[in-house]
């Protein structure tokens, strides 16, 4: 089984992409909801909820855990592949994988102009990985960050389409446009929610990154270098669906990020590590 977690939401708009380019597989989402957003957290606080969420889906016999939360991805992955992967001795038999390079190595690709712009929170745009992983594609390559702290908030609580989010939006992009940058990392995966404002105010001439598709393509990828992971995921196209918070609020929000209906879903307890 494929795990797939995240702080809230967000993470589903990665989970999208992975039931439209790989639907055989077993998935099980875990939303941390009750502890959101992550980004205004320390990042021992965020080391502890990751590592709490990591040992709660490997106890359920998830063998890949796709960490869909730049936060998490920026501040804690590295930590999180030692102590569960490497120093366990596990590296042919289960692994974590982050967001952040799939979406770097997209924008390297993809920029003209050598201008790229990333939008995160304040933990993800201050851990400078999206700069750390570009910069090894591509030395040449000019970064320009702008931390979103108010976004995800308006995303949450299903504020996306207020005129007061797409008002943020706009004064959050503004510097963003004066960069003359060709390409834009979302760098949280709530914002392709409001993807359709990302587009509308950065213009048709920039690219922008952050499409669950990405990930998809890159977890292929993945699969056939580790054909003994591949081998030990269950393909029956089952999915499950799990948050630390009203089960009616996930509901709610996650079929706007998937598209579609989600018939159950599962309240559980995190925290501790042992699901209990």
């Amino acid at each position: 089984m494929i795990g797939v977690i995240d702080s809230g939401f967000g993470g589903l708009s990665v989970l999208k992409g992975l039931l439209s380019d790989m639907p055989e597989y077993d998935y099980v989402y875990l939303g941390d909801s009750a502890r959101a957003p992550y980004g205004s957290h320390s990042r021992e606080t965020i080391t502890r909820f990751s590592e709490e969420i990591v040992e709660f889906l490997f106890d359920r016999d998830v063998k890949l855990i796709i960490v869909a939360c730049n936060t998490i991805s920026g501040l804690a992955l590295r930590h999180l592949q030692n102590k569960y992967i490497v120093d366990a001795g596990l590296k042919d038999k289960k692994n974590i994988l982050g967001v952040i390079f799939p979406f770097s190595e997209e924008a390297a690709t993809k920029t003209k102009n050598k201008r790229v712009g990333v939008v995160g929170t304040k933990g993800t745009i201050s851990s400078r990985a999206y700069e750390t992983e570009i910069l090894k594609i591509d030395p040449e390559i000019e970064i320009f960050s702008m931390p979103c702290p108010l976004l995800v908030p308006f995303i949450e609580e299903g504020w996306h389409d207020k005129p007061e989010a797409k008002m943020v939006l706009k004064k959050y992009l503004r510097p963003m446009k004066s960069r003359h940058i060709d390409t834009l990392i979302l760098g949280c995966t709530h914002y392709p929610l409001m993807m359709r404002d990302f587009k509308k105010y950065m213009g048709s001439k920039v690219h922008i990154v952050g499409d669950g598709s990405v990930l998809a393509k890159s977890l292929k990828d993945y699969l056939k270098r580790h054909p003994d992971i591949d081998k030990s995921l269950s393909r029956n196209g089952k999915r499950t669906y799990m948050t630390t918070d009203d089960p009616i609020k996930f509901k709610k929000m996650g079929e706007k990020f998937l598209g579609h209906p989600i018939p159950k879903i599962e309240m559980v307890n995190v925290e501790g590590g042992d699901g209990k």
